[in-house]
């Protein structure tokens, strides 16, 4: 069973999808941490960020792994862990030239098929994991949120991960963040079709996992791949 979750910067899809995933005991792919090793890696080795061919090589060729479980993703680029460094503001400034990349979108969502190939149940969230990745996923959420609430919950996420930061720079980041990933020509970020909407602007994360888990109970979808429902 493939279960999708996309939406914008802050939306709570991240966090959603792990507590889900756990919920469920099965594998989340977070296909963000894609995107940003590959801009990691096109960062460390000095590559034009404007340079598509190039851009596209890094993701098809560059050392880089993911290992998805049910509540953690672990990122390794060249052999070292880059699991937190690619949270970075540095990374988050920087991603929209890879994430814009057609090459590099094209590379990436045939590398997560293949990982998702491998998995079978899993829940997987991003910008287009319902639309360009698996428009035939079982279920679709799209999480969104005011942008206010997106930013400010950014702005705290950078914090507690150390990150020297102001609220303004979030601000500029994430609306830019959400102009490219609506305008790109390739996989832009739309809600799928048939997809769950839930606005999380005043919800907490348990009252969206319940949410979730609610349309999967009525749809019947709970005990195909638990085998039982969840308390």
């Amino acid at each position: 069973m493939i279960i999708t979750i996309d939406g914008p910067a802050g939306s709570g899809k991240s966090t959603a999808a792990r507590k889900l995933a756990a919920k469920l005991g099965i594998p989340y792919l977070d296909t963000g941490a894609m995107y940003r090793v590959v801009t990691l890696a096109a960062l460390e080795t000095g590559i034009d960020l404007h340079d598509e061919a190039a851009l596209t090589r890094v993701a098809e060729q560059g050392q880089y792994a993911l290992d998805p479980g049910p509540t953690h993703i672990r990122v390794t680029l060249d052999g070292r862990d880059v699991t937190e460094e690619i949270r970075s503001m540095r990374v988050n400034d920087h991603t929209r030239f890879i994430a814009g990349s057609p090459g590099v979108r094209r590379a990436l969502i045939q590398k997560q098929r293949e990982i998702v190939g491998r998995m079978g149940d899993v829940v997987t969230e991003g910008r287009d994991q319902g639309t360009a990745a698996f428009p035939d996923a079982d279920v679709k959420f799209f999480l969104d949120a005011a942008p206010t609430k997106r930013v400010e919950r950014r702005y705290h996420e950078l914090l507690a991960d150390g990150e020297e930061v102001t609220f303004d720079q979030v601000l500029a980041n994430v609306l830019e963040r959400d102009r490219t990933d609506s305008q790109r020509p390739v996989a832009p970020l739309r809600m799928p079709p048939g997809a769950i909407q839930i606005d999380t602007t005043h919800l907490s994360i348990a009252e969206v996992l319940d949410a979730m888990l609610a349309h999967l109970r009525d749809a019947g979808w709970l005990s195909q791949v638990t085998g039982s429902i969840p308390d």
